[in-house]
């Protein structure tokens, strides 16, 4: 114990050693020999450039001062060097005995096995010491219990129609229609809100909504990335089904993410041996999940400058995106050397690598065409194949009928030929055209209209046109054969275990010692029981399979932890851990870590199924909070006690979706193909048909397709389309862990002049000028319900009554100054109501959910 106000003791092991990891140890300890015989992972060995007491005459803080060490990276921080000199001061302390000695190597230190991240979830007592009038969930105890010790209060509950706003645009993306808000401001149930939930959760709009947070961080795109031609995966798109369908039926999290790493292996399914697996709808969807292993960026199915290099590439963004989407930790910084902050080594990285190299085998590569299965039945195939023979008997007859033309063809005009020549002609005729002598190619260059081979179209057009209509006879026959649709999947080749190295500093050209597949160390403590792997019956080596069933245990200490994590992070507008993609040393701790494990134990216990999670968090005070409390904004800016609710802007799905709803164009239709992208001639990227070429830029509207929700719009890692990009929609590079939210001018300038927003605008204009026809003001009522959930004020009805009129006289002189192009019919009446419009659809009351 120190003595009030004195400074705190500081230790080797708490204060120096990670400070000495991150920038010194790798040279210095880590490695076989130790770079000046120095190593620095024990103070016990640190006494020759260490002097208790005296930091002056310690050599350590002079060649840090000197910029001597370290070598490389970036050099000590001030506070750093700071925090070693007082150390030095305070008599170079150790909070413990330390061994004799140490194997080459990093340290996994006690301290490191305590840190929060690695403990086993225990469920805490809830708090009991709060308003019991603010209590509605377990939630509002823990949120209580934290505000009271910071001095906050709750905001007010928020009214009706901001609730309804608010639960509608978070559970389906979408805004509540006006006649959905009046009802349940008229709804005098005491169960109205729960029952507005129940409904919420049961939409088809639920699934594509959620859906899209978890494609954020697995990296869904439609295409391959990596190389400038980020080429097309035409079938990514049955993953993104696949998820919105498990959204919709609340399948549990245990089993979604052991289908999404081994898939293949639960449906006893191998490379070679596939078949009956997508025969069975349960079998076809595992393997269609197995494609979260496959959304890494992945040029190798493209010309590449290195191919081992891109093969390596793949495995590791995947893991990367493997390990920030399932573990909230950096395990992809280990790659090539010891993680210099976390407890992660760089075997540790290559034992994890392990258990998924038998189904990517870089030395056995199967590149993105190679892991495409046919979802054919026996009897499509066989009926495909009858209706290709057929087809290929019409072809033969067409062709057939073109040389019996030709033939005959050739019979006259054989004749122009002078008679002495004529026989050598038709040998030189009938010779293929690899075995003609030079004699025969003069003669036959000599006389090139008489050869009557190829183009009938050349000497007589009408039977060209009757050898056409027999081969589109072929065409269309084959139009009928079933629909073959494919699966994107990762599987593995029956008996094909590769031998699994270590790569010195991360290059594949440079492989050491095998490791075995395995788990993080740190992870390996007495509470935690590794996983160990089981070969299955379908031939697979079982790794992906075991690792599954042992992330999804209830017992792995980060899983659960940043799954709720992520789920209160996208209601609340903030993470418990707001970095919810590193729960390591470099991210933050946790506000409410009580409350972290409460929920993770919750969802765990409640069967992994997120519904159940929804209700606990949605049906809390917490969340039903006003977003005005002026002291928590005061007191707390980023609202990191959750004193209020978040006021967050829309995200650009919703946005996009939004604007398309309230104008009655969104085409509900779910599920397929995406709806095309292409640059159009002003360099947006929009939906459409690309028509473009090398040297311009055209898109055709594709009708229905151009009005579907954005989640049904391509992904593409190059071209991601213009409003959604403006408005910070993901970049897959490789994955999205959090969406930034930014405020920048270009988003300004699209709501003003993208042609997007002018369509959506002029369409809204003509919905409510079509339902309240010769009532402005009945109209403006219209639009206010639609967009922002509430009525419109007698002020904001004047104020809006006044811009029409000095629009419409505006309008009106300007289409009197100019010469229209016939057929043109201005309208400025019309015209000022969808400038309105615009207007109103580009302020905060829509861009924001309060």
């Amino acid at each position: 114990m120190t003595a009030h106000g004195a400074d705190a003791v500081l230790t080797f092991e708490k204060d120096v050693r990670p400070i000495l990891k991150t920038h010194c140890t790798h040279c210095h300890g880590e490695e076989e020999k130790p770079k000046g015989k120095l190593d620095l992972r024990l103070r016990r060995f640190m006494d020759k450039v260490v002097v208790a007491g005296d930091p002056e005459k310690s050599k350590l803080v002079e060649l840090i001062r000197s910029g001597e060490m370290p070598e490389k990276g970036k050099p000590l921080a001030e506070a750093e060097l700071a925090a070693i000199e007082k150390w030095i001061v305070q008599g170079a302390k150790t909070a413990k005995t330390e061994p004799l000695a140490l194997a080459p190597g990093p340290i996994i230190s006690d301290e490191d096995r305590e840190y929060w991240a690695f403990q086993p979830i225990q469920k805490p007592a809830v708090p009991k010491n709060v308003d019991a009038q603010k209590m509605r969930t377990p939630v509002d105890a823990f949120v209580l219990a934290k505000m009271s010790e910071k001095g906050l209060q709750m905001a007010p509950e928020a009214d009706r129609r901001t609730l309804i706003r608010r639960v509608t645009l978070d559970l389906t993306g979408l805004l509540p229609t006006p006649e959905e808000v009046d009802a349940f401001v008229a709804d005098k149930s005491p169960l109205a809100y729960e029952q507005l939930v129940e409904r919420l959760l049961a939409s088809k709009n639920y699934g594509e909504r959620w859906a899209r947070h978890w494609l954020d961080v697995v990296g869904y795109a439609d295409s391959n990335g990596y190389t400038e031609a980020d080429s097309v995966r035409p079938h990514a798109w049955r993953y993104r089904d696949y998820v919105i369908r498990s959204m919709n039926e609340d399948k549990p999290w245990d089993q979604f993410i052991q289908e999404q790493i081994a898939g293949d292996e639960l449906a006893g399914a191998t490379h070679g041996d596939y078949q009956q697996a997508v025969l069975d709808p349960k079998r076809t969807d595992q393997l269609i999940a197995t494609a979260f292993l496959r959304m890494a960026p992945d040029g190798t199915g493209d010309t590449v400058d290195d191919a081992k290099l891109a093969k390596n590439q793949v495995i590791a963004e995947q893991i990367k995106i493997t390990t920030s989407s399932l573990m909230g930790m950096t395990v992809a910084c280990a790659q090539c050397h010891d993680h210099r902050y976390d407890p992660i080594t760089q075997a540790d990285y290559y034992r994890l690598r392990a258990v998924f190299d038998p189904a990517y085998h870089w030395e056995a590569w199967r590149a993105p065409n190679s892991r495409l299965y046919s979802l054919y039945t026996p009897e499509q195939r066989a009926k495909a194949a009858e209706i290709e023979a057929k087809a290929k008997e019409i072809e033969v007859e067409a062709r057939a009928m073109s040389k019996k033309f030709l033939d005959e063809i050739f019979e006259v005009e054989i004749k122009k030929v002078p008679e002495a020549e004529q026989a050598a002609f038709r040998v030189a005729r009938d010779t293929a055209v690899a075995k003609q002598t030079p004699e025969q190619k003069a003669l036959i260059k000599k006389y090139p209209s008489a050869l009557a081979t190829y183009s009938l179209d050349l000497y007589d057009k009408k039977k060209q046109d009757i050898v056409d209509a027999k081969m589109a006879e072929a065409t269309k026959l084959r139009a009928t054969k079933p629909a073959e649709g494919f699966v994107m999947a990762l599987t593995e080749v029956k008996g094909q275990m590769p031998v699994s190295k270590l790569f010195n500093r991360g290059d594949h050209d440079q492989p050491k010692q095998v490791v075995q597949p395995g788990e993080l160390g740190i992870l390996a403590s007495p509470q935690i029981e590794p996983f160990k792997p089981v070969p299955v019956s379908s031939g697979s080596s079982g790794r992906r399979l075991a690792y599954a069933q042992w992330l999804t245990s209830g017992k792995h200490p980060l899983v659960a932890r940043v799954l709720v994590n992520r789920f209160w992070l996208n209601h609340m507008g903030r993470g418990i851990v707001n970095t919810p993609g590193d729960f390591g040393r470099q991210g933050e701790l946790p506000t409410h870590p009580e409350l972290l494990d409460y929920l993770a134990d919750e969802f765990v216990k409640s069967g992994w199924k997120l519904k159940s999670l929804h209700r606990l968090i949605m049906l809390s005070s917490a969340y039903r909070q006003s977003s005005v409390n002026d002291a928590s904004l005061r007191a707390d800016p980023e609202n990191r006690f959750y004193a209020r609710f978040k006021m967050r802007r829309l995200d650009a799905e919703t946005l996009r979706d939004s604007m398309l709803a309230t104008t009655g164009t969104l085409v509900q239709a779910s599920y397929g193909p995406p709806s095309g992208i292409g640059r159009d001639p002003q360099g947006r990227v929009i939906t459409g048909i690309d028509k473009g070429t090398i040297t311009t830029h055209k898109v055709d509207p594709a009708g229905a397709d151009d009005f579907r929700r954005s989640i049904y719009v391509q992904v593409r890692r190059s071209k991601p389309v213009t409003v959604l990009d403006t408005f910070d929609a993901p970049t897959m590079s490789p994955n999205c862990e959090m969406r930034s939210q930014t405020t920048v001018a270009p988003q300004s300038l699209l709501l003003m002049n993208d042609t997007f927003v002018l369509d959506s605008s002029r369409r809204l204009a003509d919905r409510v000028t079509a339902e309240a026809p010769n009532d402005r003001a009945k109209q403006l009522q219209r639009v206010w319900s639609l967009l922002y959930s509430k009525p419109a004020t007698d002020t904001d009805i004047a104020k809006c009554l006044s811009y029409l009129d000095e629009q419409t006289k505006a309008l009106t002189q300007y289409h009197h100054d100019i010469q229209h192009a016939k057929g043109v019919v201005p309208n400025p009446p019309q015209e000022a109501m969808a400038s309105l419009c615009q207007i109103l659809c580009s302020s905060n009351r829509f861009l924001y959910v309060e």
